[in-house]
């Protein structure tokens, strides 16, 4: 290898320990995660097809809350409005922790997964234009989203002897595409804005903020105003998960953030993400896929019909096909203008493997469906059908690439280390066998 060779940029280069290691604790829990996330799917969808279906309906549209502040909500639309925020506080927090202390501090790093984020949104969206947007143009953004859980817990089910970067650009591209997803729920689905509410909104937004820079970690003050910037939020026009990706926002990731550097110490962000990150994946998740995912299918028959109409047809095409197409693309162009190379031992098919998990698209997917069509709407059972099948078409492809590459990585990873048995030279993983940098 030359010296220039060193030189380059590589586009999935080898991580530090402590961000190899933060990014394994987060596979595994999102492994439980992805689990309960399909039971209730599952269990969504089995009594929705069954003679019971009614009694499902009928629970989804039950109403609680005051009416006095809007919000008698039905249960469908407190798990959609309520629960979700928390799955986005979580992945606030997530995002905010990259741009501060992870790969997205470094510009470089950066590029790559959020040009393959970006080229992820933009042509799932084109595609489905290009189908369904004569004829119903309010869903493009629909393809657009990937599902944190549910990519994660396939990536660590399949891709046990990855390499580690591949593992931490999924998050990061994760990470970012649900940062434009929330920018898109903001700006494109916020039919009538009440500015004074949201002008409201920004008071228990700023103590809020003012208690946890002053690490202030007292649920009595902290969960009251997290509500209170909810409800305004909710009642400005703006979608309610928005609050809380602000309120994530400014939460301290290092414990003196105007001290700069990873070096500073961790913030309340690490425990606040330790504490609610269970909550949002085992419980949050779990409960809006219960009352989204419930569609009655009518059998092969309704099947086949529903994935017929044109805005299934954008929704699949823009999940399976468009969302590889943009992220390879993408990612090829950073690397032909930057000069910059794959790691050490990977291939373009693992970048086509890691990019089909993209089009796994269910939480946000579904929410983004609602908000374009309307809960309970004519093309609501229809979007549901090209969600789910959008989804599950990508996981299994995605399976098939990316098993395969994992077996191809095991063999090379036993084949070096009985290499260095034999020439007598320790093993230093026998050291920390459960360090994933060891592939």
């Amino acid at each position: 290898m030359t010296d220039a060779d060193r030189r380059r940029p590589s586009l999935f280069a080898r991580r530090s320990w402590p961000e190899t290691s933060r990014i394994s604790g987060i596979l595994r829990k999102e492994t439980v995660g992805g689990a309960l996330l399909l039971i209730g799917a599952l269990l969504a969808l089995i009594w929705s097809n069954s003679p019971w279906s009614e009694s499902y309906q009928a629970l989804r549209e039950v109403k609680v809350g005051p009416a006095a502040l809007h919000l008698d909500l039905s249960l469908g639309k407190w798990a959609a409005d309520g629960l979700l925020a928390i799955f986005f506080f979580v992945a606030g927090l997530e995002l905010k922790r990259e741009f501060v202390a992870g790969d997205l501090r470094d510009p470089l790093r950066a590029a790559v997964p959020v040009a393959a984020a970006v080229g992820g949104v933009v042509m799932p969206a084109l595609l489905y234009v290009l189908i369904a947007g004569a004829e119903a143009p309010q869903g493009w953004a629909i393809p657009t989203a990937t599902d944190i859980a549910f990519a994660l817990a396939v990536l660590a089910v399949i891709g046990r002897f990855l390499p580690s970067a591949l593992r931490t650009f999924l998050l990061t591209l994760a990470v970012v595409d649900d940062l434009l997803a929330i920018m898109i729920i903001a700006v494109f689905y916020t039919a009538d804005l009440a500015v004074l509410p949201l002008l409201g909104a920004l008071v228990p937004l700023a103590i809020f903020g003012l208690l946890v820079q002053r690490r202030v970690r007292s649920w009595w003050l902290l969960l009251p105003l997290a509500a209170a910037t909810w409800v305004l939020v909710h009642e400005s026009g703006v979608h309610a998960t928005v609050a809380g990706v602000l309120l994530a926002f400014t939460v301290p990731v290092l414990r003196s953030e105007a001290a700069g550097g990873p070096d500073a110490g961790p913030g309340l962000a690490e425990h606040f993400e330790h504490r609610i990150r269970p909550i949002s994946a085992g419980v949050a998740v779990p409960i809006f896929a219960f009352f989204s995912a419930g569609v009655t299918v009518g059998g092969l028959t309704g099947l086949a019909t529903s994935l017929t109409d044109k805005v299934a047809i954008g929704i699949v095409v823009g999940l399976v096909v468009g969302k590889p197409i943009g992220i390879v693309t993408a990612t090829w162009l950073v690397s032909r203008f930057t000069r910059a190379e794959l790691g050490h031992g990977l291939r373009w098919i693992d970048v086509l493997g890691l990019s089909l998990l993209g089009g796994i698209g269910f939480t946000v997917s579904l929410l983004i469906g609602e908000l374009a069509f309307g809960l309970g709407s004519d093309r609501d059972d229809i979007v549901k059908v090209a969600v789910l099948t959008g989804s599950l078409l990508s996981a299994v492809l995605a399976t098939f690439i990316l098993r395969a590459r994992s077996r191809l990585y095991q063999r090379v990873h036993e084949e070096e280390t009985a290499d260095q048995d034999q020439d007598g030279v320790p093993d230093v993983y026998d050291e920390n066998p459960t360090d994933p940098t060891r592939h």
